[in-house]
């Protein structure tokens, strides 16, 4: 029987070294515990869902699902995947596969477009940067989210992506003060490619940036999730 807030939503979040799942109400808010569990590398699809058919147990009834990823997904299926194997990922349906295997229809977008429906005012022009295992981006013009850019495979200096730049792997071989100057020099640097009016910061990293321009904050943590339930509003993107 479905929560009296309205559909119940389990909100997937997933990560190059995590997995999340947390059952969510009409209004984004947790009505279950949140699970994780770390994310098995190699991680093929059918390896993560296992792991999810696992983390689902025990969690109340929900009426659909959300589900961000970390790379290009379009109408529900996976084009890249730089941190689980895009060979593996390229072409499935796991928006599909969700639905196979859950019962329920499911929905899929990238996973900092969903950190960012959780954390936009709805006001101008606003931007998603997550610092996590690497970098993930998204623009949204007010409320609605803009065609995805994948930010994160392109070059910033010297021939590294802005994954290998500011991703987990360059903080802890750099350290918090020189990853914090890169933070600095990128935040100048999508200003001046986008000049968005707010940056929102998220991911398990963004505590650890030092210094923050007037028009960057750092959103919750949890928005990865907590934002899936945009994915069942009015006119939702598919790409």
């Amino acid at each position: 029987m479905s929560d009296p807030n309205g559909p119940l939503t389990l909100a997937i979040d997933i990560g190059g070294t995590g997995l999340k799942v947390e059952i969510i109400d009409a209004q984004g808010q947790p009505v279950s515990e949140r699970k994780k569990v770390p994310t098995p590398h190699p991680a093929p699809p059918q390896k993560v869902m296992e792991a999810f058919a696992g983390m689902v147990e025990g969690l109340p009834a929900f009426d659909r699902i959300s589900a961000g990823f970390p790379g290009v997904v379009r109408d529900g299926k996976i084009l890249t995947a730089p941190h689980l194997g895009t060979e593996d990922w390229h072409g499935f349906d796991l928006a599909g596969a969700l639905t196979q295997r859950f019962g329920r229809p499911a929905r899929v977008l990238n996973d900092a477009e969903v950190q960012g429906f959780g954390v936009i005012t709805g006001t101008g022009l606003e931007m998603v940067l997550t610092l996590g295992t690497g970098a993930g981006t998204a623009m949204f013009r007010n409320g609605v989210l803009m065609p995805h850019l994948e930010l994160s495979q392109h070059p910033i200096r010297n021939d590294m992506t802005y994954d290998e730049y500011i991703g987990n792997a360059a903080l802890e071989d750099k350290g918090v003060e020189h990853w914090n100057r890169r933070i600095e020099r990128v935040l100048g640097i999508l200003f001046v490619l986008t000049h968005f009016d707010t940056l929102h910061l998220g991911g398990g990293n963004a505590e650890k940036v030092q210094k923050l321009p007037s028009n960057v904050v750092v959103g919750s943590n949890e928005a990865g999730l907590t934002g899936g339930v945009k994915l069942w509003g009015d006119g939702w993107p598919k790409s």
